[in-house]
């Protein structure tokens, strides 16, 4: 027998078993999401282990109260039209045998947005800013008999401590963790690649001990890595020397790895590597990261390279809430929106204003998704911060949380330290009178404490150097870049590409990175960059979120390429016609149009559809986006025309406008020709009367059984021959048998006064949208749809 191998496999199976009959060895992390129950509205005495909480609603996590509330006019546009309010949430649990000697740990991934969390009745933990996260060691508080009560209260904060719908609550997982006196630390495996090349790569691996300073001394550390595949390709080892700090960093030999496998957009290869502790025999500890071997580089000569080749970034700024789900940080919702940014030729988004999830990482990771991680919002204390203590007393603490956490995840290729802060002495951290320039530079040191293998930069407001904004007479005549915008090491501008040159003119040293582009200039902030000397572009809520509403009864931002639902607009396909070479046309028939002023900008947006039943007689407005050379609008077989696509006026680009078109019942079709040749066309048909509903399951064979899982189900008015009919309103309702909750029923219609709950909700042009949870039994699922006047649909699903 070879007793090294047999070893190793005992090894593998610790790590790779979160929680199991291992009880004696290892880690143990526990989904601590089931089995809460919960009250909206503050409660005296909620956090005693004696309050009776019978009454109160039975849920699982991840939850977010806030989207459950009712639209309320006078609660104001900016957080979605949502009061401020409180949640309580509790749960019970009972300690293991298999704990002795051990301790253990809540770990909240986040609780939005400030909140105070009990064990038995003794606060153990806080959170000042929800989208960071905290553990918190309970050992010593925990009873050997009988129930242990855990409470969280958790408060929107103030109105104004944020400028976006934050939503409320337990929003992300939370895990119960047991492990050894002598362990890893909280985010303490740090995973870089110093050296890379086509036949080997460095892995250098750092590891945080944690415990007693004399009883860790010679505990082993021992690092495997295994290939994208699962196979081991090498390893390392070295043990825990004398140490006087309570956490000691220890660094192990660099190990290598023969023709390695890089992480790329096209190829996401993600390695494994399994961190043990060792003693004696024993396995005290063991954790587990997955990484990338890349290499990122930043220069104002070409922009960005990833793994040597030139990269541009095509992306999206958002914020981090999910259609009806809220900000409740399901993965499921969360890959769907990375699968349909992928399949519309994005590779790129840049997370705003705040840090997102774990899941968002470890999907983009999955994906090959680029990601710029940002800090915060403000520099401030008062001005969009929602903690009960000063951001500027918190800080120190923030960025090694948030560092540490995201650091081994190859996605990650910029780090952001702020939005929009540059232009107010209030806003730019400490009062140093420069423009936020000091506090950078300080932040700067900290970040690269914890990581120096990744740059930062901080996305300035539109405004000049001097906080000359667009309304001051200088404007136009002093065009130089915010002052704070010529020291970070990534210049990132929201908006004013047309500026760029100026700015580099000014300071030729910037590299510059349009961190917001506006939607309703199209593709014209795309195609009006240098794309060999800059980084790239992240389209401003380019799909639509809750908040920053400019009016009721619009519930949020709505000038995007997607709606919250994820059904694209016409507009997302003339950006997929810029951002890939595929042959592509796409006809989109003008309904309204709307532009304001917003943040110094013209924001708005086109509101086209793809809907060909219109009034008798009519005068209809058409664009056809494309990339091929031309495209031919026929009517009824009819010609209405050939047009050339603009390239030569790099604002009008695959656009191609086609004004006041006689309107007749029947198929209008945009053909798409390069070189003379069609490459693509399209086409809109006028529709019959709607006569059935349609069910569409976006990932019928995919269905896991572990009460986390979503499937999302739409459903659409169709004719007699199964198109859709946009102007159906029917209302829907949603019936379900099996193993899963039904969590939310959407249309779609930003401008809704309705919630998500229940099952019953109007078309929305023709559309309507259920919301699945799996539970943790799986077997077969039934579903109906039905509507007045409709054939019905029924569905049925497996939960595996």
């Amino acid at each position: 027998m070879d007793i090294k191998k047999t070893i190793w496999s005992v090894l593998f199976l610790l790590c790779a078993v979160p929680f199991s009959a291992w009880a004696q060895e290892g880690r143990q992390s526990q989904l601590f999401n089931f089995g809460w129950r919960f009250h909206l509205g503050d409660v005296s005495g909620a956090e005693q282990t004696n309050f009776d909480d019978s009454g109160w609603r039975s849920l699982d996590l991840p939850h977010d109260f806030q989207i459950e509330q009712p639209w309320v006019e006078e609660a104001g546009g900016a957080r979605g039209f949502k009061a401020m309010e409180t949640g309580w949430y509790r749960k019970t649990f009972k300690t293991d045998e298999a704990w002795q000697g051990k301790r253990v740990l809540l770990d909240f991934e986040g609780i939005m947005y400030v909140s105070d969390v009990w064990v038995n009745g003794e606060k153990v933990g806080s959170t000042e800013y929800g989208y960071i996260g905290f553990e918190a060691d309970v050992t010593k508080l925990l009873k050997k008999e009988g129930d242990n009560v855990v409470a969280v209260r958790a408060n929107t904060g103030k109105q104004k401590g944020s400028r976006w719908y934050t939503g409320g609550g337990l929003f992300r997982d939370v895990h119960l963790v047991v492990k050894s006196p002598i362990a890893i630390a909280r985010h303490g495996v740090y995973i870089s690649t110093p050296r890379i090349a086509e036949q080997s790569a460095d892995v250098a691996v750092q590891v945080e001990v944690e415990g007693d300073r004399k009883q860790r001394i010679g505990t082993e550390i021992v690092t495997r890595i295994l290939s994208p595949e699962g196979q081991q390709v090498t390893e390392t080892r070295t043990v825990v020397e004398k140490s006087n700090l309570r956490t000691v960093e220890v660094p192990l030999p660099l190990a290598t790895v023969e023709n390695p496998q890089l992480w790329s957009c096209e190829a996401p290869n993600l390695y494994t590597a399994e961190v043990s502790l060792l003693r004696d025999g024993q396995v005290l500890d063991c954790v587990t990261e997955t990484f990338g071997i890349r290499t990122l580089e930043f220069s104002p000569e070409f922009g960005f390279k990833l793994n040597g080749k030139k990269i541009f970034l095509k992306g999206i700024s958002n914020h981090h809430d999910l259609g009806a789900v809220g900000v409740a940080a399901f993965e499921t919702a969360i890959e769907r929106q990375f699968i349909q940014m992928k399949n519309f030729g994005y590779n790129h988004i840049r997370c705003s204003h705040n840090p997102y999830s774990e899941a968002f990482l470890k999907l983009a990771d999955k994906h090959g998704l680029l990601v710029v991680d940002e800090l915060i919002d403000k520099w401030s204390d008062n001005s969009c911060w929602g903690g009960r203590e000063p951001f500027t007393s918190l800080w120190y603490k923030l960025i090694p949380e948030w560092i540490k956490r995201d650091r081994n995840h190859p996605c990650v290729i910029l780090w952001s330290l702020g939005n929009e802060l540059q232009t107010s002495e209030e806003w730019g951290g400490f009062p140093t009178r420069d423009w936020g320039v000091t506090t950078y530079r300080i932040f700067d040191v900290l970040v690269k404490r914890y990581d120096a293998t990744r740059k930062t930069t901080v996305a300035m407001f539109p405004a000049r150097a001097g906080a000359i904004g667009k309304n001051d007479p200088d404007f136009n005549i002093k065009i130089l870049p915010p002052e704070l915008a010529t020291v970070t090491e990534v210049s990132s501008f929201n908006y004013r590409y047309k500026n760029y040159g100026d700015y580099l003119k000014a300071a030729p040293h910037m590299t510059v990175y349009q961190s917001e582009a506006t939607t309703n200039e199209l593709a014209a902030p795309y195609f009006g960059m240098d794309h060999e000397r800059m980084v790239g572009l992240a389209y401003w809520g380019a799909i639509e979120y809750w908040g920053e509403s400019n009016g009721w009864p619009k519930k949020g931002w709505n000038y995007s390429f997607f709606s919250h639902t994820l059904e694209p607009y016409p507009q997302a396909y003339l950006i997929q016609s810029a951002f890939s070479d595929d042959p592509l046309v796409h006809i989109g028939v003008l309904d309204n149009k709307e532009s304001i002023e917003w943040n110094d900008v013209t924001v708005g947006h086109l509101e086209l559809s793809e809907n060909w039943n219109r009034e008798a007689g009519s005068l209809q407005d058409i664009f056809t986006f494309t990339n091929a050379d031309e495209v031919e609008l026929l009517l009824n077989g009819k010609s209405i025309g050939v047009k050339k696509n603009p390239r030569e006026n790099y604002e009008r680009r695959n656009i191609i406008y086609w004004e006041d078109v006689p309107y007749a019942k029947g198929t209008l079709v945009a053909v798409a020709r390069t070189d003379g040749k069609e490459v693509a066309r399209h086409t809109l048909q006028t529709t019959g009367k709607a006569v059935a509903l349609k069910v569409v399951v976006e990932t019928p064979d995919d269905w896991k059984a572990d009460g986390m899982d979503l499937q999302y189900v739409k459903v659409y008015a169709v004719d007699s021959k199964g198109r859709r009919v946009y102007d159906v309103t029917s209302e829907v309702t949603f019936d379900v048998s099996g193993d899963c909750k039904l969590i939310a029923v959407d249309n779609g219609d930003h401008y809704t006064d309705e919630l998500f709950s229940g099952n019953r909700k109007k078309m929305h042009n023709g559309f309507v949208m259920g919301i699945l949870r799996s539970g943790q039994t799986g077997g077969k699922v039934t579903l109906k749809v039905s509507a007045e006047g409709l054939k019905s649909a029924k569905r049925v699903l497996m939960l595996q």
